[in-house]
Order: C-alpha cells, then structure tokens, then sequence
C-alpha cells in the first residue's frame, strides 16, 4: 500500500534524477481527484500521444479533448528529453485495465496477458505520456528514451519499486498499442540498469 508522493517530492524526485522538468501552470492542483481517489499507487505506466509538435502535445495532454477531459497524465516527455509536469493527482490516463496485470504489477511478477478491462487504472499509476505519432516510423530519439527511463527510475527509487513495476498501456488494457517503437521489456532493462 504506497501513498503517492507529495507534488513536492515528485518534482524533487525528477530533478535529482538528472531530468530538466518544465511546470505547466499549477499542475500540483491540477487534476481528476473529484471523479475518484488517487491511490494507493502501485507502478508507472508509459503511452505515446499520437501527436506531433511538442507545444501542441503537452496543451492536449494538459487541457484534454472533447469527452477525455485533462489532464491525461503527470508527464509530457516532449522529444527533446524534458518532462513536462501537466498535472497530480488522480488523470485520465491509465482507464480500465486488467486485474491480473495489476497484481503481478504489485507483486513485481512477470506480466500476464491483458484480456480485460474491469479494474480503475488512473487511480493506481503514475502515467508518462511521450511524444510520438505512434504508427512505428515516428522516431525516438536518445534523449527521449533516455528521460523515460530516468523518470521511471526516479519513480521506482522512491517508492523502493522494481523496474517490474513499470508497464506500459499496451500491457494493461486490451487493444492498446503503445508505446509502439521501441519495446517496455526493453525499457525495463534499461530501468533496471540504473536502478542499480
């Protein structure tokens, strides 16, 4: 059972993982907690925006769209490595996902295959929206795979989590599709590596 960090801790967290961190308005406030709570929280969760152009994507991923209201994470990581902080709290990001998944998330066990969809995921991780067109020819550069990587980490070391501990939505919600470009099993050794 993790409480989430403080705002306070999560851009402190980031910043002494190396990251450069851009805050957006006052996204310590900024929120879905109304609709339901935030927490306990059990892992972090990576998707890509399906947007190009870094200004555009973190006003999408602040403001939302019509039907998803924002903010639709906590993190924008923009192409160029930085991380854009859009909101805290409890974000349209994760939706329903897989039960199963989420216990082997909290158990740092190997991953099951996502077949439904009956369990509230924005309430249970942090979420990292990334910039990319998501169609497998949009590409990621270091320096962007590098930022995931470091704010994933910054995440894990808090709360004493694993590189288990990070999937990504095509691993938690059926039909799901990203990150698409590169792989989370991937991303997970990378984690894993600066973990130790």
């Amino acid at each position: 059972m993790a409480p989430p960090m403080s705002a306070g801790s999560f851009l402190d967290r980031l910043k002494a993982e190396g990251l450069t961190v851009v805050e957006v308005g006052d996204w310590e406030h900024h929120n879905r907690n109304h609709k339901g709570p935030w927490g306990p929280v059990h892992g972090v969760m990576i998707h890509h925006t399906v947007t190009s152009g870094s200004q555009r994507t973190v006003e999408i991923c602040r403001d939302g769209y019509s039907g998803l209201p924002g903010p639709l994470c906590h993190g924008v990581i923009t192409k160029d490595g930085r991380v854009h902080l859009v909101g805290y709290g409890r974000s349209n990001h994760a939706g329903l996902g897989d039960d199963d998944v989420l216990r082997a998330v909290i158990a740092e066990a190997a991953l099951p295959a996502d077949n439904e969809a009956n369990t509230d995921g924005n309430r249970h991780f942090y979420g990292f929206e990334c910039e990319n067109l998501g169609d497998g020819r949009d590409p990621w550069p270091e320096a962007q795979l590098d930022a995931i990587e470091r704010a994933a980490a910054a995440i894990c070391r808090h709360h004493g989590w694993t590189e288990r501990s990070v999937i990504g939505h095509l691993e938690w919600q059926p039909g799901k599709i990203d990150p698409r470009g590169f792989t989370m099993a991937s991303m997970r050794e990378r984690i894993r590596a600066r973990l130790e």
